[in-house]
């Protein structure tokens, strides 16, 4: 497969923020909590003849759920490998427009613009790849570090807003949706979440199971977004933010961020769970197609 990667357009485009193994909250909203949370749960969603390996190496796979993020400081080429803005293509039928495999849509559109517009699906794809042989390698040092990455890249295409141009909602006035949806939502109802319930299975064809989830991510980007602008209405302005901790930093007020969870009636949770099973597939499968090597 082509190296695909290119440079990061939208700044501060990432997945929640937790302190999990000492690493520290920062500005990375699916953030650092919610990424740590899904690779972990992802393990124990895996068979036990899999599982056993996974579980020795929890803690690295749930550390290093944020590792991508961390390299969008370092690497340029990082930061469009975690979204698609499947939408700048055609905004009615933006699936039909975009080719699913990279040779299809690079000839239609050229590598600069598939780099200038995300490249999550071909990135999960690639790792999936790499992962497979490092288990025929039985190269288990390999084989958890890219666990750890897919989890990352996985759980990014579960996310509505990684999958829009309109990423922000900074084209309709919406600032801060972003942060709402991935990282306060989460941050303030994970207790409640039923996300234990995930099982993985055998993903035959991954790079369309994949397609698959990205336009169900972005046909519900359609309902955050539109959710949002009507509930701003029914509030004041000064009722939907507050000021963080004495800081000159918006974020959702309390009652804002309970109305707009209640309109997406448990969107958040529900793509939580589709995260976890959509990751321990994508190891399960690889793990299948290299032999399933004992480890």
């Amino acid at each position: 497969m082509q190296q695909y990667q290119g440079q990061n357009t939208r700044s501060g485009h990432c997945l929640l923020a937790f302190v999990i193994l000492l690493v520290p909250i920062s500005a990375h909203a699916w953030g650092f909590f919610a990424h740590k949370i899904i690779n972990e749960k992802a393990v124990y969603a895996l068979p036990p003849s899999l599982g056993t390996f996974y579980k020795q190496n929890v803690v690295f796979i749930t550390a290093h759920a944020v590792d991508p993020d961390l390299r969008k400081h370092s690497d340029e080429k990082e930061g469009s490998l975690h979204y698609l803005d499947v939408d700048h293509y055609d905004l009615k039928h933006p699936f039909d427009s975009l080719p699913m495999h990279w040779k299809d849509a690079v000839q239609k559109y050229s590598e600069d613009t598939l780099h200038a517009y995300g490249t999550l699906p071909w990135a999960i794809l690639e790792n999936y790849y790499f992962l497979v042989k490092a288990f025929k390698d039985k190269d288990k040092e390999r084989i958890i570090k890219l666990s750890a990455d897919i989890g990352h890249y996985a759980s990014d295409a579960c996310v509505p807003l990684h999958v829009t141009e309109n990423y922000d909602g900074q084209m309709t006035q919406q600032k801060g949706i972003h942060k709402l949806w991935e990282t306060q939502i989460p941050e303030r109802y994970l207790d409640s979440y039923a996300i234990d319930m995930a099982v993985a299975g055998y993903i035959p064809d991954p790079l369309k199971y994949t397609w698959t989830i990205l336009q169900h991510s972005y046909a519900l980007s359609l309902k955050v977004l539109a959710n949002d602008k009507k509930l701003r209405t029914q509030f004041l302005k000064d009722q939907v933010y507050h000021i963080h901790s004495g800081k000159k930093q918006k974020v959702f007020s309390r009652e804002y961020v309970a109305a707009y969870n209640s309109s997406i009636n448990g969107m958040v949770e529900a793509q939580m769970l589709a995260s976890i099973k959509f990751v321990s597939s994508l190891w399960y499968s690889a793990w299948v197609e290299a032999g399933q090597p004992l480890l």
